[in-house]
């Protein structure tokens, strides 16, 4: 008599032990600690000097003093890399998982370059200057490339290799047009050069608001496909066995990196790093279930960007470096490092 398998392992991930589910949640309650940790000294800590006094009267007895003014801008801030953050390490997880290259990342299928070359035509051609201006620009850039890898890699017969291949394809032709106009016009120049290199420092409430809806909504598409990419994972006849659907999947995972990689990107510039370092990070301690790597980048990944911010803050001051600069800076010589170390887990 055939015994029908759990739902567990017919989703393609064998459940583990109950001593090694405890250990993963305990050290998921550590990390949410620690994010929360750091986004506090985010708040704290910058380029100008303030006590922990004037931090308490700004957070919670605000009387419109210049230092009152500098917390509420710090506490923006924080929060916008929170979110992107998360968005940025859920989006690279999920491109890992899709792509089954553990070195991918949203610029590996041409979102980071197609929300560029949003933003600078929006600054070249159409006069946009600020954040809450552009960053529909970003957005609408980041899907349409999205949109256009799906179908040049495909569409329903897509693969991981063909899908790699259009997204870099279009992303060298993407940051030759964003280098063009540039060095065509010296005024967009002067403009992008701070966004191009990604940065927190124009977080505002309006830009929290207006990205908000799509980094809640990709986040939540992001988690439910765990299942399915964790079936996927095993191959395209296993998970076809195992019930995945697996061209559904394919593109739900490229909507909902789309989506979040598109966001983030509009409200902070393409921040490299976050999204290829952390997720290759997680999976080395959490194993490869998707169930638990996707959680764990959604609040490690704020951990490292905000990180980054403060000692951007403090390194240059009075002035300050921007945060895609630093996590560029950290960034690359951790990763080779862990490479070599070969301390990671292949998917």
């Amino acid at each position: 008599m055939l015994v029908e398998s759990p739902p567990e392992e017919r989703a393609g991930a064998v459940p583990a032990p109950p001593t090694r589910r405890a250990i993963r949640a305990f050290g998921l309650l550590l990390a949410v600690s620690l994010m929360v940790l750091v986004a506090l000294t985010s708040i704290a800590v910058g380029a100008k000097e303030l006590s922990l006094g004037e931090v308490w009267h700004g957070l919670f007895q605000e009387s419109g003093t210049y230092s009152d003014v500098v917390v509420g801008e710090r506490l923006s801030r924080t929060l916008l890399g929170l979110l992107a953050g998360a968005a940025l390490g859920l989006s690279g997880a999920v491109l890992q998982a899709l792509t089954r290259n553990p070195l991918a990342d949203p610029g590996l299928l041409g979102i980071n370059a197609g929300a560029s070359a949003a933003v600078v035509t929006a600054i070249t051609f159409f006069g946009v200057t600020g954040v809450s201006g552009y960053v529909w620009f970003a957005f609408f850039g980041a899907a349409a490339v999205g949109a256009l890898v799906w179908f040049l890699g495909g569409s329903r017969g897509a693969t991981p290799v063909r899908l790699a291949l259009a997204g870099t394809a279009i992303s060298a032709a993407l940051y030759g047009y964003l280098q063009a106009l540039m060095i065509l016009d010296d005024a967009a120049l002067d403009r992008m050069r701070f966004w191009t290199v990604g940065s927190l420092s124009a977080a505002t409430d309006r830009t929290i608001t207006q990205v908000l809806p799509f980094l809640v909504a990709g986040s939540l598409l992001a988690l439910a496909l765990a299942r399915p990419l964790n079936a996927m994972a095993m191959g395209d006849d296993t998970a076809k066995a195992l019930g995945a659907h697996l061209n559904r999947t394919r593109a739900l995972s490229m909507l909902a990196a789309t989506v979040l990689c598109g966001a983030a990107t509009a409200a902070c510039g393409p921040i490299v790093f976050v999204g290829l370092m952390v997720p290759h990070v997680v999976r080395s301690f959490t194993g490869p279930d998707l169930r638990w790597i996707l959680p764990y980048a959604a609040v490690l990944s704020p951990v490292l960007l905000l990180g980054a911010d403060v000692l951007g803050r403090i390194v240059a001051r009075p002035a300050e470096l921007q945060v895609g600069i630093v996590t560029a800076i950290l960034g690359g010589p951790v990763f080779i490092f862990l490479v070599r170390r070969r301390r990671t887990a292949q998917l």
